[in-house]
């Protein structure tokens, strides 16, 4: 009888113990550049300015991300920190695609599987609610380190539609092609959170490293059962929409940067840059 007392006991700390569990993780995020650059009106542009832009865009891209999280859900926000307003560079001005912005927070249900992800556009603040990705893993037995954790390698390919736009001669080419993209997870069962960094999930592990495309984000510092209690607040503001809507409005306001920024092509005399970052 004692000897059942003491395992009943044990499994009631083991479960509070789990449902209590939480952490803070912080990633890195790094961008590889590859770019073909020309100054203006289609003139080489010289090493000097090429790599000066390369070293401005690698600093835009150089962020910090926390992960807020327990058992079943968690916040993902980018650390604030005040950045100098962009300037023009060397008279020539720089329109960046894609580049997103700093004041999203994504909150994740890993339990019921939905995501809320408050994000602005052009000033206007909107909600996306909708389903988490589903990632189909293929899962392998190599490992490595990533601090004292021991991480195990999962992969995932698809295959997806890619948009390119240029500007020849003040007119925008639309270019569409079919590319295979393969992202690579590291993840520890060390830490048994089915979480990780943006919307990645269902590993059985928390996820410290993804390498997708030229993007690689890597955790530097984990932080296991704070002393201050990881507080998991969802976001509220912001117009409710589903994920389809969101990427709807995006094209569209891509579609009207491009626009203006022919415009202040046109006031430049074509002292003008492009730069579209992809995956």
């Amino acid at each position: 009888m004692k000897t059942l007392i003491t395992i009943v006991c044990a499994f009631i700390l083991a479960s509070t113990t789990a449902q209590n569990f939480q952490g803070k993780a912080i990633y890195k995020t790094h961008r590889k550049m590859d770019l073909k650059l020309s100054g203006p009106n289609g003139s080489e542009m010289s090493d000097d300015k090429k790599a000066q832009m390369n070293e401005m865009l690698m600093k835009q891209f150089q962020k910090t991300f926390t992960l807020d999280f327990t058992k079943s859900e968690s916040i993902y926000k980018e650390d604030k920190k005040l950045a100098p307003p962009s300037q023009p560079m060397n008279g020539m001005n720089i329109m960046i695609m894609g580049s997103g912005g700093g004041s999203d927070v994504l909150y994740k249900n890993i339990q019921d599987k939905s995501f809320l992800n408050k994000t602005e556009i052009m000033g206007k603040l909107f909600l996306i609610s909708d389903e988490l990705p589903i990632y189909k893993w293929e899962l392998s037995s190599e490992t490595k380190n990533i601090g004292v954790y021991t991480c195990y390698k999962a992969t995932y390919t698809r295959e997806e539609e890619r948009t390119t736009m240029d500007m020849v001669d003040g007119e925008v080419k639309e270019k569409k092609e079919k590319v295979t993209k393969v992202t690579t997870a590291w993840y520890t069962p060390q830490i048994p959170v089915s979480n990780g960094p943006e919307s990645y999930n269902g590993l059985p592990g928390l996820i410290l490293e993804i390498n997708d495309g030229n993007l690689t984000m890597v955790c530097t510092e984990i932080v296991l059962n704070p002393e201050e209690k990881v507080e998991i607040k969802k976001p509220n503001k912001g117009k409710v929409v589903s994920q389809k809507k969101y990427e709807e409005i995006m094209a569209k306001k891509n579609k009207e940067m491009i626009e203006q920024f022919k415009s202040n092509r046109k006031k430049s005399k074509g002292k003008s840059i492009k730069i579209e970052i992809g995956g």
